[in-house]
C-alpha cells in the first residue's frame, strides 16, 4: 500500500514538473514573439521616419532647383524680348545682312519653344553666338554705333547677359546640391522608390562664355 501511494505521489510530482516546464516554454515563446513584434514595430517606425525625412529633404531641394530655373527662364525671356528691338534698330542702318537677322530669329524662336533644360541651354548658346555676330557687324556702321537707341539696347542686353550668368550659376549650384543629396545613402533608395530623377545642369557653350569685345563709343 505504501509503495503504491509513493508511486502515485511521484507521478503527480512528475506531471506537475512537466506541466511547469511546458508553461515556462510557452511563456518564453510568447515573450520572444512579443519582443519580435516590438523590434519589428521599432524598425518600421524608424523606416517611416527616415522615409519622411528623406522625402521632405529631396522635395525641398528639388523645389529650390525649380525656383532657380524659373529665375534663369525670366532672364532668358527678358533677353528674347530685347532682341526684336535690337534687330530692328540694326536693320535701319544695314541693308544686306539678312542671314544674320534670320539666324537670330530662328535662335530666338527655338528658345521660346524650348521645354527642357538642355533645349533652353542649347538655344541660349545659339542666341549668344548670333548676337555676338550682330554686335561685331555693327562695327562696320559708324552711324549705327552712334545711335542712342542702339547704345541703350546694347547696355540692357549686357546687363541681361550678366543676370543670366548669375542665375545660371545659382541654378547649377542648386542642381549640384540636389543631385549630391539624391545620390547619398540611404536617400538614394527613397529617390529610386519615389521617382526623384536626376536634374540636369544648365550648360554654357565654352565658345560663348567670352563675349566679343566691341567698342560702341561714337566716332569723333
Amino acid at each position: 500500500m505504501s509503495n503504491r501511494f509513493e508511486q502515485q505521489t511521484d507521478e503527480k510530482a512528475q506531471f506537475r514538473q512537466e506541466y511547469a516546464t511546458q508553461q515556462g516554454q510557452l511563456q518564453t515563446q510568447a515573450k520572444k514573439r512579443s519582443m519580435g513584434w516590438i523590434i519589428g514595430g521599432v524598425v518600421l517606425a524608424l523606416l517611416l521616419i527616415w522615409g519622411v525625412v528623406s522625402y521632405n529633404s529631396l522635395t525641398t531641394k528639388q523645389q529650390v532647383v525649380k525656383n532657380q530655373f524659373s529665375n534663369v527662364d525670366v532672364q532668358l525671356q527678358r533677353r528674347a524680348d530685347l532682341i526684336p528691338n535690337l534687330v530692328n534698330t540694326v536693320k535701319g542702318y544695314t541693308q544686306h545682312e539678312e542671314k544674320v537677322f534670320g539666324d537670330i530669329a530662328n535662335a530666338r524662336s527655338r528658345l521660346l519653344n524650348a521645354k527642357t533644360v538642355d533645349e533652353k541651354a542649347e538655344a541660349n548658346n545659339e542666341i549668344s553666338a548670333t548676337i555676338g555676330r550682330l554686335l561685331v557687324l555693327a562695327e562696320n556702321y559708324p552711324n549705327l554705333k552712334a545711335d542712342t537707341q542702339f547704345i541703350k539696347l546694347q547696355d540692357e542686353l549686357a546687363g541681361t547677359e550678366n543676370r543670366i550668368g548669375t542665375s545660371r550659376r545659382d541654378y547649377n549650384q542648386a542642381v549640384l546640391d540636389y543631385n549630391t543629396s539624391r545620390q547619398r545613402f540611404p536617400a538614394v533608395v527613397m529617390a529610386s522608390i519615389l521617382g526623384f530623377q536626376r536634374e540636369e545642369e544648365f550648360k554654357a557653350d565654352p565658345s560663348s562664355r567670352t563675349a566679343p569685345t566691341v567698342d560702341f563709343t561714337p566716332n569723333k
